[in-house]
């Protein structure tokens, strides 16, 4: 049983707690929100995420997840051995929190809540033991390789019986450091297994080495008995020394693989700066806080919860959260997202949200879900991994009985190259390890993945099907067209309008601001006075030009000449003074700097594009012919949205989705693939198999091409598992592969699939 320590922020400790002490803490319903959510909105059913100690293959997985299935109450459970996550549904009337961690832990694994502060010093403990037993193995192997050198090069008869009998017992000696530190993970492992009746990938190798070294004992004992003479405390070493380095390697990678998900779970500070009454600030844990409260946070450190900032000014990193790579300016009365990170000042914030209401919560659970999440292939890898070991320990008994009758000493080393080459770790590891990795880098980049299994289907996409409104077009207006006296220019008029338009805030208003931007006009040059605005109608002001109005047709007097029959998308602000019409300016949906682009891209790779809106249709026109789109429908309800998709399915195309409003919901989860913008509703979101944090319509074309490169991968590693163990296996029993061969073999295939999925996180 293992002891925790746990430590205040200002670095005392404040109790030491074992395992048990964690588990009766966590069965208080006070701390189930920490790492657990209501599911389904279900009474008394709770969804809970744990990161898992332990776990190194599929076998390992499947284990954990018998053990959670076996405690009544636990009504679902799915393990990812890759990430070490879990996830289970269990019932709070009949199990508890501690129950279901106390049956992962009989099983020989450690269970923690997922969003523990504690697991990445956790990790960092378990990478340093582990560097410890390879450097143990690693010494030891390089002096028992020194004493095994005279044997390997001397002559019949150069070497005397007592040097050769003490270069064994030295190298007895030094194999014991090995078998008794070097191996302890292997043989902890395999004996949990024993005690539970199932099988992982240490029992082999556990087998192996024990072997091994019982007959290099034997031999070293009584050289003249039946073991045989030969003793292979060198091949010993060095194969443990193999799997360690492989082991190492692999468990650095997996975390770096899992760091995204890490370094998002861990983007909230542990305490903040609450404002007092008497205007002093106390720190208190931020699970202590309320809506309402006002906190200090300082330059560096994290914002704690979705607020508003009340005072001061500063730069904000939402990269991680939104995709936005730039840092954010943020001034008073500018909204705050939890996990992000003040980079410049300090500054005062309200709180608004907590707990499992901010965005950051929601983030969070997107993420843990695609880090439990198994693809097919991987599921289908998991359901082979146990049987492949069983036929491993058979096929090693048959490899002994073969050669037992000419040689015993050769015969049992054979069946240890058979325990130790025959590994289905690599096979296990293809396809989870390149999906977490490509997860991590999109995660990075600004979009989740809720369903692993999506970026397979996304590489058979042929059709793509865009809704207009905040999917190809942003939530604002732009300036179209301006239509200007002929005295007057399009810059003059512009700045004119705009020098009434900055006092409001009408979304006309704001766009003839913003429009001046483009312009290159830092500031107007023209003074105006006494200004007033007639709510739904329009703004009036004194100028040097005379009484000015800028508003609607009707409020500016204007008669037919200048007012056209216009789309339910285009409406017109016209600038007039008590001399007559100046301009009238056209206000339209802007459309999002990357549509054009990126409709183009995915057209030139083979990709049929089509527009999918309840919008009037000439509204809809106008947007596709802009942005290069032919098939265009409008005037859609979401009936016929899900009539449309499932058409085009019917036909044979496959069809993804690109949306974020509400009435897409149903066409989200009907499609093969479903992407949501950011600043999708929830429902649109639940729907989906990716959220665009940022709403950049480039990834989708990014998307797909990602998935193509991932599936490229998957395929590489299953063709390279496949091959090694066709290659191997039959080396191995034939005796042709000596034991250190072996280890080395075991260790580069699992080690060769994770880095090869590594390329994915660039």
């Amino acid at each position: 049983m293992q002891a925790v320590i746990f430590i205040e922020p200002q670095g005392h400790t404040i109790a030491s707690l074992t395992d048990a002490d964690i588990w009766i803490a966590l069965d208080e319903p006070a701390e189930w929100p920490s790492f657990s959510q209501a599911h389904d909105n279900k009474a008394h059913e709770w969804e809970s995420r744990l990161a898992i100690e332990g776990m190194h293959c599929a076998a390992c997985g499947i284990n954990v997840e018998q053990a959670l299935k076996s405690v009544s109450g636990v009504l679902s459970a799915d393990v990812n051995a890759t990430s070490g996550r879990a996830r289970l549904i269990w019932s709070d009337d009949v199990t508890k929190p501690s129950e279901w961690m106390r049956a992962v832990s009989k099983a020989g694994y450690r269970a923690l809540p997922a969003a523990d502060a504690f697991i990445q010093d956790d990790r960092r403990k378990n990478q340093r033991l582990m560097l410890w037993r390879l450097l143990v193995a690693g010494f030891c192997m390089m002096q028992v390789m020194m004493y095994a050198m005279p044997s390997y090069y001397a002559s019949p008869g150069e070497m005397t019986a007592d040097a050769q009998n003490l270069i064994r017992w030295a190298s007895w000696v030094l194999t014991l450091p090995v078998l008794l530190f070097s191996c302890g993970p292997f043989f902890s492992n395999a004996l949990n297994d024993l005690k539970q009746h199932q099988i992982s990938m240490d029992m082999p190798v556990a087998l192996g080495i024990l072997i091994t070294f019982l007959v290099s004992t034997a031999a070293t004992f009584e050289p003249s008995g039946w073991w045989g003479h030969e003793v292979y405390f060198d091949s010993l070493t060095m194969f443990v020394f193999f799997l360690l380095t492989g082991r190492w390697i692999e468990l650095r990678m997996r975390d770096r693989t899992a760091g995204a998900l890490d370094a998002l779970m861990r983007r909230l500070p542990s305490s903040v700066e609450r404002l007092k009454v008497d205007e002093s600030f106390e720190r208190i844990a931020v699970r202590s806080l309320n809506v309402g409260d006002v906190v200090r946070v300082l330059p560096g450190e994290a914002f704690p919860a979705d607020g508003t900032i009340t005072l001061g000014t500063t730069n904000a990193d939402e990269a991680l959260l939104t995709g936005e790579s730039q840092p954010v300016s943020k001034v008073a009365g500018s909204e705050i997202i939890a996990g992000s990170h003040n980079l410049t000042a300090s500054v005062q914030v309200r709180v608004d949200k907590i707990g499992q209401s901010t965005r950051y919560a929601q983030i969070v659970a997107l993420m843990e879900r695609v880090a439990v999440d198994k693809p097919r292939l991987a599921l289908l890898a998991d359901r082979i991994a146990r049987p492949f070991l069983l036929v491993v320990l058979l096929v090693a008994v048959a490899t002994a009985a073969i050669f037992w009758q000419t040689d015993h000493s050769h015969a049992l080393m054979a069946a240890v190259a058979v325990l130790i080459v025959t590994c289905p770790c690599a096979l296990s590891l293809a396809t989870p390890a390149a999906m977490l990795t490509v997860s991590g880098a999109l995660a990075r980049s600004g979009v989740l993945v809720r369903r692993m299994q999506a970026l397979e289907a996304l590489t058979a996409i042929d059709t793509i099907v865009f809704d207009k409104t905040g999917t190809l077009t942003e939530d604002r207006m732009t300036i179209g067209s301006i239509s200007t006296d002929a005295n007057l220019s399009e810059i003059q008029a512009l700045q004119i309008a705009v020098a009434l338009a900055q006092y409001s805030l009408h979304p006309a208003s704001r766009a003839l601001v913003e429009a001046s931007k483009n312009f290159l006009m830092t500031k107007t040059n023209v003074d105006v006075s006494n200004v007033q605005e007639i709510s739904g109608s329009g703004l009036t002001a004194n100028s040097s030009y005379g009484k000015l109005k800028l508003g609607s047709a009707q409020f500016c007097s204007l008669d037919d000449a200048h007012v056209e029959q216009l789309t339910e998308d285009i409406s017109k602000v016209h600038l007039v003074s008590d001399h007559g019409w100046l301009a009238s300016f056209e206000i339209v949906e802007a459309i999002k700097p990357d549509a054009i682009p990126t409709i183009r891209a995915l057209q030139e790779n083979g990709v049929h594009v089509e527009v999918l809106s309840g919008d009037r249709l000439q509204s809809v026109q106008r947007i596709a012919n802009i942005v290069g789109i032919r098939s265009v429908s409008g005037n859609c309800t979401p009936q016929d949205k899900l009539a449309h998709i499932q058409s085009l399915q019917q036909q044979g195309h496959k069809v993804a989705m690109v949306g974020d409003g509400l009435n897409d919901g149903p066409v989200l989860a009907s499609a093969h693939v479903s992407i949501a913008m950011g600043q999708a509703v929830p429902l649109a979101q639940a729907q989906s198999d990716f959220v665009v944090m940022g709403g950049q319509l480039a990834m989708v074309s990014h998307l797909i091409t990602q998935a193509k490169r991932t599936m490229r991968i998957v395929k590489q590693n299953l063709i390279w598992a496949a091959v090694y163990n066709a290659v191997c296996v039959p080396l191995a029993v034939v005796g042709m592969l000596p034991a250190w061969l072996a280890g080395l073999g075991m260790a580069l295939s699992s080690l060769l699939v994770i880095l090869n999925a590594a390329r994915l996180s660039r």
